[in-house]
C-alpha cells in the first residue's frame, strides 16, 4: 500500500497497537504527506474482514461507536445485538458523547432514530439507556436500596405471571455497575437463584439478551466479554463482523483485554488466541490476534 509499502504486516503492526489519541495525528500526517486519505487507501488496497477491521480501528473508539449505531439502525430491520454492544453498560459521559457525535455525523438525533426504528418495550428500554441517568460508579452502594431493588425485581419477575419488563429495565438501566453487582449477589443470597437465571426464565429474544448483558456487565465485565467472543465463534459459521467489532472495541483497553483472555481461559479451558486462530485465517486472523495479544 502506498505510504506503507505493500507489506500488510506493516499495517497490522502499526495499527493494531496504536492508542486512540494517536489515530487522528496518523491520519492527518498521512493526508499531508500523500495527499490521500488513509481510509481511502485501505479501501483500495485490502478487502474483506481485514479491511473491515482496519477501518474500524481508523475510526477511533467514538466514531466507531457512532458508525456501529448507524449500521444497526439503517435499512430494514434492526441489529439489536450491535446496539447492545455499544450502549449497554456505558457511563453517562459516554452516552452523552455518543449522542453528540451521532448528531454531528448524521445530522439526526440518536434518540429519534431509535424511536423510529424500534417500538414498544424495546424502544422504551433504549430510551432509558439514552437518558444517561445511571448512578455514577462513585455513588455509594446502600444496602437498603439494594434490598429494595432485589424485592422489586423478584416481584416483577418470579412472583408475577408475565414479567414486568419495564420495571426490570428501569432498575437495571439506572443503576451503576457496582450497584448491579450488589443486587445480583443479594438476589441470589435471598432467593437462592441467580438473577441472570431468573431473567433467562422470564424473558425471551432481544429483551432477554439485553437484560442479561446488563447483569453480566455489573457482575464481571471481563467474563461478559469472554462469553460474547465465544458466542461469535460457536455453532455453524463464524459471526465475523460481530467478532471483529467486539475485538476492536476490546483492544482499546489492553489491561481489560488481558482480563478477558484470563476469563476466557477460566471458563472454556482453552486459549482465546488459539480459538481465534482456529476460526479465522490470513491477514484477517493476524489483525485480530495482534489486537489482543
Amino acid at each position: 500500500m502506498k505510504g506503507f509499502g505493500t507489506d500488510e504486516s506493516t499495517l497490522i503492526r502499526v495499527l493494531s497497537h496504536m492508542a486512540p489519541q494517536e489515530i487522528p495525528t496518523l491520519k492527518q500526517t498521512y493526508q499531508q504527506r500523500h495527499r490521500r486519505s488513509l481510509e481511502s487507501d485501505v479501501k483500495d488496497e485490502v478487502s474483506g474482514y481485514f479491511e473491515f477491521a482496519l477501518l474500524a480501528i481508523l475510526r477511533g473508539p467514538l466514531q466507531q461507536d457512532v458508525w456501529c449505531l448507524n449500521d444497526a439502525l439503517k435499512g430494514a430491520g434492526t441489529k439489536e445485538a450491535l446496539l447492545d454492544d455499544v450502549l449497554i453498560g456505558r457511563s453517562n459521559a459516554d452516552i452523552r458523547a455518543i449522542k453528540t457525535a451521532y448528531q454531528q455525523t448524521y445530522r439526526r438525533s440518536l434518540e429519534g432514530d431509535v424511536k423510529n426504528d424500534l417500538s414498544a418495550k424495546t424502544e422504551r428500554m433504549y430510551s432509558m439507556i439514552l437518558a444517561a441517568s445511571r448512578q455514577e460508579e462513585s455513588a455509594p452502594v446502600h444496602p437498603q436500596s439494594v434490598d429494595a431493588d432485589v424485592t422489586e425485581l423478584h416481584r416483577a419477575t418470579e412472583v408475577k405471571t408475565g414479567a414486568e419488563a419495564l420495571t426490570v429495565c428501569s432498575i437495571l438501566t439506572n443503576r451503576s455497575d457496582g450497584q448491579i453487582r450488589a443486587i445480583a449477589l443479594a438476589y441470589e443470597h435471598k432467593y437462592r437463584r441467580a438473577l441472570e437465571t431468573v431473567i433467562k426464565n422470564d424473558f425471551a429474544g432481544h429483551m432477554e439478551d439485553a437484560l442479561v448483558r446488563m447483569v453480566r456487565t455489573g457482575a464481571d465485565k471481563a467474563m461478559r466479554d469472554a462469553i460474547e467472543l465465544e458466542e461469535c465463534m460457536s455453532g455453524p459459521g463464524t459471526k465475523d463482523e460481530r467478532l471483529t467489532t467486539r475485538i476492536v472495541a476490546l483492544h482499546w483497553d489492553r489491561g481489560h483485554a488481558g482480563q478477558v483472555r484470563g476469563a476466557y481461559k477460566h471458563r472454556y479451558k482453552k486459549d482465546l488466541i488459539s480459538r481465534i486462530r482456529g476460526e479465522t485465517s490470513g491477514d484477517y486472523e493476524r489483525i485480530l490476534v495482534a489486537m489482543i495479544e
